[in-house]
């Protein structure tokens, strides 16, 4: 079962990409398929800026409650940018590249949660 800091790090990522409007976030639990994390977030902005807006969002919100990333990856390019942190991985797309990468599908053996069960 997912602790309680992982839930919240998920709970906390997921708000900030609403408040982006972020489209078609998808949380994903991972826990009982990877040892990478307890949770995966997915989601997709229309276009590079608003992807960049979104990892700015995820990040300053998560560092703002002590828990700064311990990786950030693609922000330059911002077609796919993965944020590490530890316990959650947060993947943010422009479009495009996640119906092409479709991690939905890959971990499909994960348990697809809503931001009511965090």
């Amino acid at each position: 079962m997912a602790d309680k800091h992982s839930k919240e790090l998920a709970k906390l990522a997921y708000e900030a990409l609403e408040e982006k409007k972020a489209q078609d976030i998808k949380i994903i639990n991972i826990e009982g398929v990877s040892v990478l994390a307890d949770y995966f977030i997915i989601a997709s902005g229309t276009n590079h800026n608003q992807v960049q807006a979104m990892a700015d969002s995820v990040e300053e919100t998560l560092y703002k409650a002590g828990h700064p990333a311990k990786q950030t990856e693609g922000y330059r390019t911002a077609n796919w940018i993965l944020l590490d942190y530890g316990d959650i991985i947060v993947h943010l797309f422009d479009t495009e590249n996640r119906l092409f990468y479709d991690l939905e599908r890959i971990w499909r053996d994960g348990k697809e949660i809503s931001a009511e069960e965090l």
